[in-house]
């Protein structure tokens, strides 16, 4: 079986949802939904079917599974929950393979933050890793584009806080711009994947310690600086004692919490 076409501006032909229905095979459970939820997922995991691609009519999916179409939809309404498919209606309608956003993967990670109970901590621990490993590669790969959109964010951040309306997303923005700069777009992903939990930690850190926004300004205008002049040292000493400092303010506002979970008899 070859990898799926493109979707074409036409209709798919009979010929080629045939060829996509060929991937699926008979299942049998309870939960037969998910089951089916897993085949197609499993399938475009292995780039059997790509973004683009249109998933077979309910009715030969229904013929495929040997499952009713009330069975089908719930699994196209999971799918389409997930990401993973987009459902459109009228005569080129059908279940299209969709391709995946930072956005909504982002969106996932938090969610996962959250309910595992990651800390701001350790959200800046592997901000550590990831943002001072970039410095090489942004003084390389940096253009004049980009020196102009980050220098533009830090001015924007200056009249913010000379307004008093400073806000964390101000920081998050230049931090996820910085990494766009790369021209790495496994990077820039990861970075924009990792919005969200980026603003959590911010946001505790603000808390802790809310004049140290112009200090941090003044490290992003040097981390541009930096990077402009390909100066690789000072990027990454800039950069990891801005996030050093970030780390020191979030440990004051978790000790105290720690210290507050210690059960009384042990107090």
């Amino acid at each position: 079986m070859t990898k799926g076409l493109s979707m074409p501006a036409r209709r798919a032909s009979a010929k080629d949802d045939g060829r996509q229905a060929g991937l699926l095979t008979p299942v049998n459970d309870r939960r037969i939904s998910a089951l089916i939820v897993d085949q197609v997922r499993t399938l475009i995991h292995e780039g059997k079917l790509s973004s683009g691609d249109r998933l077979p009519p309910e009715r030969e999916m229904c013929e495929r599974f040997g499952v009713s179409r009330v069975t089908v939809r719930e699994a196209l309404r999971v799918l389409e929950a997930s990401g993973l498919v987009e459902i459109r209606v009228g005569a080129h309608g059908g279940a299209f393979v969709t391709k995946p956003t930072s956005d909504r993967v982002g969106a996932s990670i938090v969610d996962l933050l959250t309910l595992s109970s990651v800390t701001a901590t350790e959200v800046t621990a592997v901000r550590m890793v990831l943002e001072v490993g970039i410095i090489p590669l942004l003084c390389e790969s940096v253009d004049q584009e980009d020196i102009a959109e980050l220098s533009a964010i830090c001015d924007r951040q200056e009249q913010a806080l000379d307004s008093g309306e400073y806000h964390v997303s101000l920081s998050a923005e230049f931090h996820t711009r910085l990494a766009a700069a790369t021209h790495n777009t496994a990077f820039e992903m990861l970075i924009q994947s990792f919005h969200g939990p980026l603003l959590m930690s911010l946001a505790k850190a603000k808390s802790t310690a809310p004049e140290m926004g112009r200090r941090g300004l003044d490290e992003h205008r040097a981390i541009v600086e930096a990077v402009r002049t390909g100066d690789v040292a000072t990027g990454e000493r800039i950069m990891r004692e801005h996030l050093s400092r970030t780390a020191d303010r979030l440990c004051l506002d978790e000790v105290p919490a720690q210290l507050d979970e210690v059960p009384a008899q042990n107090a």
